[in-house]
């Protein structure tokens, strides 16, 4: 980590390339009329994945602050909610896309580095991640937050309910027509495909300083599967444990010495406390104007 010094730097900078990524393939699951501008949707994608990096809320708590952004941006609420859960949905799918991609790499040039089993054991572990996304996405055309409303009347009293009854139905019918909108579906999925490519180029850069430079396409390889591990253990607070321990698995498998693969992770963990911390700033800064201004509101309407 000493040696890397300054270059934590650009190596902090050049993950703003596929966050950049991320929040076009976010953006093109709106309708074009009304929705806000480009960079608008890189700031917001910027707060969403602090909040879910550094606080400790499994990983969904960025997709609800993201989805409460947009509305405050003019984008009708159940649009707000309906285009972040299919952006949840084409996440995990290309997800799966990226670590089978990987493992196949990986089983055609390892020259001998993964044997059969440990191929065949990732291959399973994205069988039963696409299984359940799938299961997700056909819960999502039966009227998935009717259902849930349906749970929550067992749970909460009644007096609270009828305001979301009429919510529940109008976001399960913007989140179906979100999915009949093909061509941004298939837009939205290969950016993020894109973006995530793209993001492998950060391992690359952090293994050539720390002088155990790896191939393009071994660093893609490392890089699906670590991002794999961590997508796994979404319950975990920013995925800690699980993406140094991928690392250090996985960085095996191409000579990375566990040392320099914990140095890999580490510099990944600067980076989202670099760019997370001051996003987290900027989420509080955007709340706490709105409620200033709400405040003042209802002091001049009670004058």
């Amino acid at each position: 980590m000493l040696a890397l010094g300054w270059w934590l730097v650009p190596i902090t900078l050049f993950h703003l390339a596929p966050l950049t990524f991320d929040a076009l393939a976010w953006r093109e699951l709106f309708p074009t009329a009304g929705r806000p501008a480009v960079l608008t949707f890189i700031w917001m994608r910027w707060i969403r994945e602090s909040v879910s990096s550094l606080l400790p809320v499994a990983g969904v708590g960025g997709d609800a602050v993201a989805a409460r952004l947009v509305h405050q941006r003019g984008v009708p609420g159940a649009q707000a909610a309906a285009s972040m859960v299919a952006d949840i949905t084409v996440g995990a799918a290309t997800q799966v896309i990226f670590v089978v991609a990987g493992v196949i790499l990986l089983a055609a040039g390892a020259g001998g580095r993964a044997t059969a089993a440990t191929v065949s054991a990732l291959l399973a572990g994205a069988a039963v991640f696409a299984a359940a996304i799938g299961a997700f996405v056909l819960i999502q055309h039966n009227s998935m937050f009717g259902l849930v409303l349906g749970a929550a009347r067992r749970l909460a009293p009644n007096a609270w309910l009828p305001a979301f009854a009429g919510r529940a139905e109008v976001i399960d019918e913007a989140l179906v027509a979100t999915y009949r909108r093909r061509p941004a579906l298939a837009r939205s999925s290969l950016l993020r495909l894109a973006g995530m490519a793209l993001g492998a180029g950060e391992t690359w850069l952090t293994t050539r300083l720390i002088g155990k430079p790896l191939s393009l396409t071994d660093a893609l390889i490392l890089e699906s599967l670590v991002s794999g591990v961590r997508a796994a253990a979404f319950v975990a607070p920013g995925g800690w444990g699980a993406q140094e321990g991928g690392l250090v698995l996985f960085g095996a498998l191409f000579g990375l010495p566990p040392d320099l693969a914990l140095a890999v992770a580490l510099t990944k963990r600067v980076r989202e406390l670099a760019l997370g911390l001051p996003g987290l700033v900027a989420w509080q800064w955007v709340e706490g104007r709105g409620w200033l201004s709400r405040r003042a509101g209802k002091a001049r309407s009670a004058s």
